[in-house]
């Protein structure tokens, strides 16, 4: 902008020049040479090309056999976990285990490794977005800990994981380096395909992710987390896509189409681009709005206690309000007694009465606070949960993206996740689990629910499942049976070319469904009559990116939408809570029985 604003000044002078000259017609020399100088600057003005944010190798001090090697300066994501990959090395003949851990602000993240003789391993440690700086611990048996600070870098703009070189980046995109003084389309990170990382996690937090490394030199593991970064609401871009597309992304309808929704996220294709700038700009305008597939509400700062939430957002959970009206009606019979009671019994019995009655008064009142949170909250830990969920008949798999709101009286230490999914924490997130281990899966320990503090986590996950719905066709109708896990609240399916209504069907149970005759002004959800639902999904609330996607009017033969109960399909649907709510809409294919 400091361009555009000194460009401005070189036409204000000019229209006074001619201004004061008294001419009707303002110089052409003198216009074009000022309008050319404001579209100039303008151009300049404009973000353009790319910027990478250059990693660089930091070696911690050898110990022993072992060495350790850190990639820093690493582009922070938007959200969720930042990949900092370390290489380990160990030069001996004889195995070692090693812990590596990062700790910052009083946060620990750590992963263990078990290194055999003479054996090279590439890992990362995934470190929350909202940590820009740390140290670098390498501990192992017998041998003193080694240490290296480092610092993260950040931009504003978007954000691109790059699975490729900068060559092969820049001959996909055409687009250039940014210079230093210019605000850039993209900023990137590259990293090699062989060794990008494994776990979901490492994903999440970008706008996109770029493959340009030909497809034969990404490992099928990393295909396999790429599909999940997809269905789970990512950006994938193939600058070379595989010759069969299925054999990676098994829910392509059309492999010859450029832009294509898959899951909760999307996958475009470089085929139709008539120049590679062309691709460059379809890249910048996917990760221009990307929001993420679930944004969780972080509490308002400590300073500020006017409202529950960030964003003056609604709280999910009625546990987590205060009963304002029933403690100031006690408090207030505490004045009235204290009082004018007070001044009554000093009359009639004396100063040493009230002396003894206050302070029991008091004691009352305060046993009756402290009763009304354990026998009403109690020591149990409070959820709601809702849920949007794919269901994948075919590879019995269930694609969820989640958010639940929890409350505990009780601080409730750790949670453990495997690692095809991740626990999402608000932008700011106040008093965040201290310590993070990445050695099987995501393991929080130390502080994940806070004794009595509202928190929403965000959830992403493609997990194993055999939850299905069945139908069997009879004489008069259609039955359902419901093996989906919960009971089903509402719901539609089309089978065999016709739109069916379910009614209440409660888990393992069958029920008869009903032929809608006329589907005009049929929805396939009232949304309008849980309010709880219809609270989660508002539009740029808790599921901004993922709710078209799931309750779409187009249900094609075979599948069905339902609303289900219960805790849902979500990782914490194993934490054991006294749950006040549960909202799931699954989406999936039917199975047809037998006759």
């Amino acid at each position: 902008m400091a361009r555009r604003d000194s460009c401005a000044p070189v036409l204000a002078v000019a229209l006074l020049w001619a201004t004061l000259a008294g001419a009707t017609d303002m110089p052409a020399a003198a216009v074009a040479t000022a309008m050319d100088a404001a579209e100039a600057g303008e151009e300049q003005d404009k973000p353009t090309g790319y910027r990478e944010l250059v990693e660089t190798s930091r070696t911690l001090p050898e110990q022993g056999d072992l060495t350790a090697t850190l990639r820093s300066t690493t582009l922070i994501p938007q959200r969720g976990y930042t990949p900092l990959q370390v290489t380990v090395h160990n030069k001996g003949g004889q195995p070692h285990p090693v812990r590596l851990s990062i700790h910052s602000q009083g946060r620990i993240t750590e992963r263990s490794l078990q290194l055999g003789p003479r054996e090279r391993i590439v890992t990362y440690l995934l470190l929350p977005a909202d940590i820009q700086s740390g140290q670098l611990h390498m501990d192992s048996p017998g041998l003193p800990t080694v240490a290296e600070p480092f610092y993260l870098d950040s931009n504003r703009g978007g954000r691109v994981m790059v699975l490729g070189d900068v060559k092969s980046f820049e001959s996909a995109t055409g687009l250039p380096r940014a210079e230093d003084n210019q605000e850039p389309l993209v900023a990137t990170r590259f990293l090699e395909a062989r060794v990008a990382p494994r776990e979901l996690a490492a994903y999440v937090g970008y706008d996109a992710v770029m493959v340009t490394a030909p497809p034969a030199e990404v490992p099928d593991d990393v295909w396999a987390v790429l599909e999940s970064f997809a269905l789970t609401g990512g950006r994938l871009v193939l600058a070379h896509p595989p010759a069969n597309p299925r054999l990676h992304f098994p829910l392509l309808r059309d492999v010859g189409e450029e832009l294509s929704p898959y899951g909760f996220g999307q996958v475009r294709q470089f085929l139709g681009c008539r120049d590679t700038q062309e691709c460059g700009q379809r890249l910048a305008m996917d990760v221009k709005e990307v929001t993420g597939a679930v944004m969780p509400a972080g509490p308002p700062p400590r300073w500020d206690r006017t409202s529950l939430l960030r964003d003056g957002r609604t709280p999910l959970l009625e546990s987590a309000r205060a009963p304002v009206g029933r403690f100031m009606l006690l408090i207030f019979l505490f004045t009235l007694a204290v009082g004018p009671g007070g001044l009554m019994l000093a009359r009639r019995r004396g100063p040493l009465a009230v002396l003894i009655a206050v302070p029991t008064l008091a004691a009352i009142t305060c046993l009756g606070l402290v009763a009304w949170s354990v026998l009403v909250d109690g020591f149990r830990v409070h959820a709601s949960r809702y849920s949007l969920t794919l269901l994948d008949r075919e590879r019995s798999r269930a694609v969820t993206v989640g958010l639940t709101a929890w409350y505990a009286n009780l601080a409730e230490e750790g949670v453990s996740m495997p690692a095809s999914s991740v626990l999402l924490a608000p932008t700011d997130p106040e008093d965040p689990p201290r310590v993070l281990d990445w050695t099987r899966g995501m393991v929080l320990r130390d502080s994940f629910l806070p004794s009595r503090t509202y928190r929403e986590w965000g959830e992403v996950a493609v997990l194993p499942s055999r939850a299905r719905l069945t139908a069997r066709k009879v004489e008069d109708g259609l039955v359902v049976q419901n093996a989906l896990g919960a009971a089903v609240e509402a719901g539609r399916l089309r089978f065999q070319g016709k739109l069916w209504d379910l009614p209440v069907i409660a888990d393992g149970a069958e029920a008869k469904a009903e032929l809608i005759t006329s589907e005009k002004n049929v929805a396939l959800l009232d949304l309008e009559q849980h309010h709880p639902l219809s609270l989660t999904f508002q539009p740029g609330m808790r599921f901004p990116a993922s709710e078209a996607r799931v309750i779409d009017k187009d249900l094609p033969d075979g599948t069905f939408l339902v609303r289900l109960g219960g805790r849902g399909f979500a990782p914490t649907a194993a934490v054991d809570v006294d749950l006040e709510s549960g909202v799931h809409l699954v989406r999936g294919g039917i199975e047809e029985a037998r006759p």
